[in-house]
């Protein structure tokens, strides 16, 4: 059932994986793995509240796993980023903490390693941030995954307004990453924030043709897409790579299939094709029936 059910959330069958969620134990090693599952769904559709109690569940039933620990503190960093500011400190200390049990649980585990240091880099002293101490985990993850240490020490660069070491740190990312595709939509996603446009088309294409020879790093796609559309550069391209993206059989809950099938609604609308809007809205609900933007979201 929790395979099953894991294979639903990745294909971005949110109802689906619910469904088969409900049905598991209350307790035991199933049932927090379960609500660790469900946690997960609930952040794709983001619900943010349900997401925070069920990865809460999960950790409560098994505190000594890294990966609950992990997505307990992604849940928290979201519902703090939308929060008023003192619920948003509360949030926001209790995100660190969870970060930093789950690399203290597995201090191999590159995704605990680069949150916390994401979460190290932006948020400030009082809350437990601070540039030395992202620095450090930087120099762990050296030891882990040499392109996330990269992406990291080019994130702490651009914070400190030095592009030129961002942008060398990122063309090291892509160097080092054996599935570069992500790394090169992490440099593809700096030019756009540079206005570089004409360069971030470039690594958007090389982008894509990673992608597109690596089953494991179809998310590029989608997140290419996402790029294209938020600078307006290229609606139909944006467009094909979703539908490339949707096409592949192995989808991720990065990029959730319901969320990729409301954006490609939105550019068909754009670009005219009313029907063809409405079909992707119907595709998203048909996955995720109470999934928010695709309710709202008027086809014509």
């Amino acid at each position: 059932m929790l395979a099953q059910a894991n294979a639903a959330l990745q294909a971005g069958e949110a109802d689906k994986a619910l469904g088969l969620l409900s049905s598991l134990p209350s307790s035991g090693p199933e049932a927090a793995e379960g609500h660790n599952l469900a946690c997960r769904v609930r952040l794709t559709l983001e619900q943010w509240d349900a997401a925070g109690d069920e990865c809460d569940q999960a950790v409560k039933l098994d505190p000594q796993n890294s990966d609950y620990c992990l997505w307990l503190g992604r849940a928290q960093g979201q519902k703090a980023s939308r929060a008023s500011f003192m619920t948003a400190f509360t949030l926001a200390k209790r995100t660190r903490t969870e970060f930093e049990e789950a690399v203290l649980l597995n201090a191999k585990s590159a995704e605990a390693l680069s949150d916390l240091g994401d979460f190290y880099r932006q948020a400030p002293g009082v809350v437990g941030g601070g540039v030395d101490k992202a620095q450090q985990i930087a120099a762990k993850l050296d030891k882990v995954s040499a392109s996330r240490a990269a992406v990291l020490r080019a994130q702490i660069a651009e914070q400190q307004k030095d592009y030129a070491g961002a942008e060398e740190q990122l063309k090291k990312a892509v160097a080092a990453d054996p599935h570069p595709a992500g790394s090169w939509v992490s440099l593809a996603s700096f030019y756009g924030r540079r206005q570089r446009l004409a360069e971030m088309d470039v690594a958007i294409k090389s982008a894509v043709s990673a992608a597109q020879k690596d089953k494991h790093s179809s998310v590029a796609l989608y997140d290419s897409a996402g790029l294209l559309t938020e600078h307006k550069r290229d609606a139909a391209l944006a467009a094909t790579l979703l539908e490339q993206y949707l096409a592949v059989p192995a989808k991720s809950e990065e990029a959730p299939a319901f969320v990729a099938h409301l954006r490609l609604a939105r550019l068909k609308l754009q670009l005219g094709d009313g029907a063809g809007a409405a079909r992707e809205r119907a595709a998203a609900l048909a996955l995720a029936h109470d999934y928010k933007p695709a309710l709202e979201f008027k086809a014509g």
